[in-house]
């Protein structure tokens, strides 16, 4: 990693103590902050207005919610300055996390999420990073393979027959990164943020599967 935990709190403080940095700036040190501190690899990704796409086709399925570039992945280990230079091809980009490297999503309603974590807080369970989308999902960040395993696990638990708003994204999905804008909806979240122990290490889906599911069963279904 190119730079310290202490290196990062201290663009971080002197940031704020200025409170004129740019933007961009602002977005290069987040950039940075996920790929040289929690080890993800980051994309560049587009942004939306009013319903049309930075990436410019008027007709794009996904507006403000796709890389720009998939080929721009910027590696998990890059350093500030390495970041600064690549992102600053794509200024103004949104920052989009490719899942299924270091970590698969379990997806379900944000409001049974926030009433799983609760639950699974009180039982001791293992938790990754959790993120909040403006479209009122929760995104549990689970081990790699998750959403390759869903149906075995769903089927081994007894959840397999029931009518269940919980989903898994694997690879060649990206989710938003709190805080950038998806879809010109809002901003992402932290439901629970990262940390030095669970960043590059999730929980296996199978430890959260039972209380998620239980919460998404009893949500209405989108």
């Amino acid at each position: 990693m190119g730079f310290t935990i202490g290196g990062i709190r201290e663009m971080r403080s002197g940031t704020r103590r200025r409170g004129r940095a740019s933007g961009r700036a602002s977005d290069c040190t987040t950039v940075a902050e996920f790929t040289g501190l929690w080890g993800w690899d980051v994309v560049p990704g587009a942004r939306a207005a009013g319903g049309v796409c930075s990436c410019g086709k008027a007709d794009c399925p996904a507006p403000g919610a796709h890389p720009l570039d998939p080929a721009a992945l910027i590696p998990a280990g890059a350093t500030l300055d390495e970041v600064t230079a690549a992102w600053g091809q794509f200024p103004g980009a949104a920052v989009l996390l490719p899942v299924g490297r270091a970590f698969d999503i379990l997806d379900v309603p944000e409001a049974a999420g926030r009433r799983a974590l609760i639950r699974l807080e009180r039982m001791g369970v293992p938790l990754g990073p959790v993120v909040a989308t403006p479209q009122g999902r929760a995104h549990f960040f689970v081990a790699p393979g998750a959403a390759a395993e869903l149906p075995t696990l769903l089927y081994r638990m007894g959840w397999d027959g029931a009518s269940l708003d919980l989903h898994a994204l694997g690879a060649g999905a990206h989710i938003t990164a709190p805080p950038s804008d998806r879809a010109g909806l809002g901003p992402a979240t932290w439901l629970r943020a990262p940390s030095l122990d669970t960043a590059t290490q999730p929980p296996q889906a199978r430890l959260l599967l039972g209380a998620l599911a239980y919460v998404a069963h009893r949500s209405p279904c989108a």
